[in-house]
């Protein structure tokens, strides 16, 4: 199993990050806002997630950069959750809370927003074929 969150893995470029929101699906599952865009054909099976903290929720960067460390670990901790597919996969997870929360409270919740998405991905995927 990797563990890793290599650049490839994040999402970074403007392009897709544009793609994303303007194209991309999205749901709440608090406190996350998500917005995924599942793309046929280029770069097959390659998912890449972008995390993001509200600088009008969370006022100090530095509670901004706890918050996304942690859901960056639990993102990769868990990120096989989400299935292998012939398609690509951007995911946004948009951090809406107020209050810094710790690891063990997050966690849960990221895993619960990744089991949702493989839900949805498989429901599209039998829903094209």
């Amino acid at each position: 199993m990797n563990y890793r969150l290599p650049k490839s893995e994040r999402l970074h470029a403007d392009k897709l990050i544009k793609e994303l929101f303007n194209e991309g699906s999205s749901f709440f599952l608090y406190p996350f806002k998500v917005q995924y865009f599942v793309k046929k054909g280029e770069d097959a099976g390659t998912t890449r997630v972008l995390f993001s903290v509200s600088k009008k929720k969370i006022k100090k960067a530095v509670g901004r950069n706890y918050v996304k460390r942690r859901i960056k670990e639990a993102y990769r901790l868990n990120k096989s959750l989400l299935p292998e597919s012939d398609h690509s996969l951007s995911i946004g997870l948009i951090y809406v809370s107020s209050d810094l929360m710790e690891f063990s409270a997050l966690e849960p919740k990221v895993i619960q927003v990744l089991e949702r998405l493989t839900q949805i991905i498989s429901e599209n995927h039998t829903d094209h074929e």
